[in-house]
């Protein structure tokens, strides 16, 4: 399935850690294919209300957690700068798709970075 929200494709997810040397590109992908999930999930499924919104971003916030030892790995983790550029896309999923009313937080409740 492709993404077909206009926002959502011309969107560029992470694009403060591609700028950043300190985040490996081949990592910042992975992230970025979670987010491009979601939101493919998000239009296969399409959350009724908050709390399945909230279900679909705590299961990508758990992929991200397991890609923290690949950060890792590569010399890197998710640090502060990362944390906020993830949940600012985090957010930006929400709204894109109608949700301007999610808490940001509960959507990365999950998050163990």
């Amino acid at each position: 399935m492709t993404v077909t929200n206009r926002k959502v494709e011309e969107y560029a997810f992470l694009r403060g850690l591609y700028e950043d040397g300190y985040f490996p590109d081949h990592v910042v992908d992975k992230g970025r294919e979670i987010l491009l999930r979601l939101c493919e999930r998000v239009e296969a499924e399409r959350p009724a209300d908050l709390p399945a919104l909230y279900a679909l971003t705590h299961a990508a916030t758990e992929e991200f957690n397991a890609l923290e030892a690949e950060f890792e790995a590569a010399g890197s983790e998710i640090e502060t700068v990362a944390r906020e550029e993830i949940a600012e896309d985090f957010w930006f999923v929400a709204t894109a798709y109608g949700f301007a009313d999610a808490d940001p937080e509960e959507l990365i409740a999950t998050r163990e970075w």
